[in-house]
């Protein structure tokens, strides 16, 4: 009876995540979808509770865990549904020596979170006058989870805002739970800080906090091509966004590595309303002041609010903040 429960325990997490992939990912018709996945559940467990041979019943339940797997890893994802509007058109880069051109960068007009006017446009940066990084913390609820957005500063010129986000049909919502499995199509946001910054400090009321990091400008250049390439990639060949291995804070992890910029995998890259902190520790945020005060002192709410679409919006949040690029 020990072994017997042993092998129950060892299986009890594939077999729920593979019911909960039926569940998510099955047929459209949600009755069909909850009979397979509850049919599932009860042949792999009642396999391992077979009385005869404890064997055969694990044998049984690889065999469907390997049959679901196989299906679901052949789920594909596509550039071709009905997107909502915010998700709607897909960004590229075009780069000559060190012109950049951006073609879908979002600068949407918000009078709330769901009423906006669209703006889709076109913009070009001077590589050249590329002066580092910042990173955008926002949370919204629990304090160990936030949503990460990158930023690139240029001299003389509009930050250049990126945030990995999930592409949502007409008829989805964001959802955590769902987001574990292929339920959304990866997006990267291309956007004015005025749009993809202001939406969360303005309007859904995210608290959101902006740090310069000290990356020398080309490693910064090199983080953001690197992000540039996927971003053509991704108009090509669309990937399906995870919430535990492709979302906003491992793909960052992901770009950096690509660099050889180095970020070794730490706890708080996952429960990620601490990566600041993680960050301050290794030296890529100003240690200038002591962390609890670095902060205080980067929380820009305020400052963004009473900039509102003020054309200087990315100055005016900035305005004050520790550090800052040279």
């Amino acid at each position: 009876m020990l072994a017997r429960v042993l092998v129950l325990l060892l299986f009890l997490v594939p077999v729920a995540w593979a019911t909960a992939a039926l569940w998510f990912d099955g047929p459209t018709s949600r009755p069909l979808a909850g009979f397979l996945a509850v049919g599932f559940a009860a042949a792999a467990l009642g396999g391992l509770m077979l009385p005869a041979s404890r064997l055969r019943g694990a044998a049984i339940c690889v065999v469907l865990l390997a049959a679901v797997a196989a299906w679901w890893t052949r789920l594909e994802p596509s550039n071709e549904r009905e997107w909502q509007r915010d998700v709607a058109r897909l960004p590229s880069a075009e780069i000559d020596g060190d012109r950049l051109t951006i073609r879908n960068l979002r600068n949407f007009e918000y009078r709330s979170e769901t009423d906006y006017t669209e703006r889709w446009e076109e913009r070009s940066y001077d590589l050249s006058q590329l002066v580092g990084a910042d990173l955008y913390l926002c949370s919204w609820g629990s304090p160990y989870i936030a949503h990460t957005i990158m930023s690139w500063e240029f001299a003389g010129g509009e930050p250049l805002a990126v945030s990995i986000e999930t592409r949502k049909e007409t008829h989805e919502a964001y959802s955590a739970v769902r987001g574990f499995f292929r339920q959304f199509e990866l997006y990267y946001v291309v956007a004015d800080e005025r749009d993809v910054v202001r939406l969360r400090t303005n309007h859904r009321g995210d608290q959101c906090r902006l740090y310069h990091l000290t990356n020398p400008p080309e490693q910064a250049r090199a983080v953001l091509l690197d992000y540039l390439g996927e971003i053509n990639r991704l108009a090509e060949a669309p990937e399906w966004y995870n919430a535990a291995t492709h979302n906003c804070t491992t793909t960052i992890r992901h770009h950096a590595q690509n660099v050889g910029a180095g970020n070794p995998f730490d706890w708080r890259i996952l429960v990620n309303g601490s990566i600041d902190e993680m960050g301050y520790e290794r030296g890529t945020l100003d240690q200038g002041l002591p962390f609890a005060e670095l902060r205080e002192q980067s929380y820009i709410n305020p400052r963004a609010q009473a900039a509102g679409d003020a054309p200087d919006f990315s100055a005016r949040i900035r305005d004050g903040l520790p550090g800052g690029h040279r």
